[in-house]
């Protein structure tokens, strides 16, 4: 029985997405709040009795880091803050849970995943469609052969980004946000590499747009070789003007899928057209629909049982890098062999 429960601390408490993780945190019966992190004492605070939270309120981040009864941080600041703020959790001993892009060079993403395995810490990086019904569903009828031997697969990260969103001036940003594949098409990347079930080994891009608020291309298209001979592509767009969508398509020599849509010789013989299975789709960027109770609730139970969480750091830094080899290709013109050295 487990007597003492985990300690939760957030930092960057007042984010849009740290109100999922405190939620998810106080329904999971092993687990508390015991701290949040704001640059705004009176921000935190308003949190703190939005939710009813007994818990310790810090400004400073490396203050909220000494609390005994911490055992783990999630970090929901700025993406260009990630790397950093998990070092400095890791040498702390702090189990982590961190918001993407966990880091915006190869550099700090060495820096960060060196710190991590020598603290030994328990981590998740928060590709939360891992844990989406449809994702899911997807894995197991691939696992099932329901489409024969798969050999491309398409996942796209379609999400326009207008000025009202709180972190729009920082994520526009190089500097701050990094590019749209690291800043919000590394879901698409994930979800892809979660389904093939294969590490890409070269990749090659392309990468342009119109919306001249971005320091960076806002549009990006890259392509992917896997090392089981899988061909795979990204599509990713933060200056689309339509509602937000991540469709999945995967091809297999003995049927397709589309979304959570079916055609199956191997299961249906006979069958004409796609059939529709119902479940719960990626169909929403809104981050109230995303399953971070179960993301939290995975970490927690790892926790508790001295087991590995995925994705962890070590599993994220492939997603990592084969941004980093995208933006690389766009730039120079050039394929980008993976692993990087």
């Amino acid at each position: 029985m487990q007597d003492k429960k985990i300690g939760v601390g957030i930092v960057g408490a007042t984010g849009w997405v740290a109100g999922e993780y405190i939620k998810a945190a106080r329904k999971n019966p092993y687990s508390q709040v015991v701290a949040l992190c704001s640059r705004s004492r009176e921000g935190a605070e308003k949190i703190q009795n939005e939710y009813g939270l007994a818990c310790q309120i810090y400004t400073h981040y490396a203050e909220m880091l000494k609390q005994e009864n911490l055992d783990l941080v999630v970090i929901c600041t700025p993406d260009f803050l990630h790397a950093e703020q998990g070092i400095q959790a890791a040498e702390a001993g702090k189990h982590l849970i961190i918001e993407k892009a966990i880091a915006l060079n190869l550099k700090d993403l060495r820096a960060l995943q060196s710190a991590v395995n020598q603290a030994r810490i328990k981590t998740v990086v928060s590709f939360v469609l891992r844990w989406n019904p449809m994702v899911n569903l997807l894995r197991s009828l691939l696992a099932k052969d329901a489409i024969g031997v798969l050999f491309y697969a398409e996942v796209d990260y379609l999400h326009g980004r207008r000025e009202h969103y709180r972190s729009y001036e920082w994520s526009r940003k190089i500097a701050t946000g990094g590019s749209a594949l690291l800043g919000a098409g590394c879901h698409a990347v994930d979800t892809l590499r979660y389904l093939v079930g294969s590490e890409a080994i070269e990749v090659m891009a392309y990468a342009g747009g119109y919306d001249k608020n971005y320091e960076y291309p806002p549009t990006i298209v890259t392509i992917m070789k896997f090392k089981n001979g899988i061909i795979g592509k990204v599509g990713c767009s933060r200056e689309v003007r339509m509602p937000y969508m991540l469709p999945i398509k995967l091809f297999g020599s003995r049927g397709s899928i589309l979304d959570n849509k079916l055609f199956s010789e191997t299961l249906f013989p006979g069958q004409t057209d796609f059939a529709l299975i119902p479940t719960n789709t990626p169909s929403s960027g809104d981050v109230t629909h995303h399953p971070f109770q179960d993301e939290v609730n995975h970490i927690i139970d790892c926790i508790l049982k001295d087991q590995t969480p995925q994705p962890d750091v070590n599993d994220a830094v492939m997603t990592h890098e084969i941004c980093l080899a995208a933006d690389l290709s766009a730039k120079e013109g050039c394929s980008v062999k993976l692993p990087f050295p």
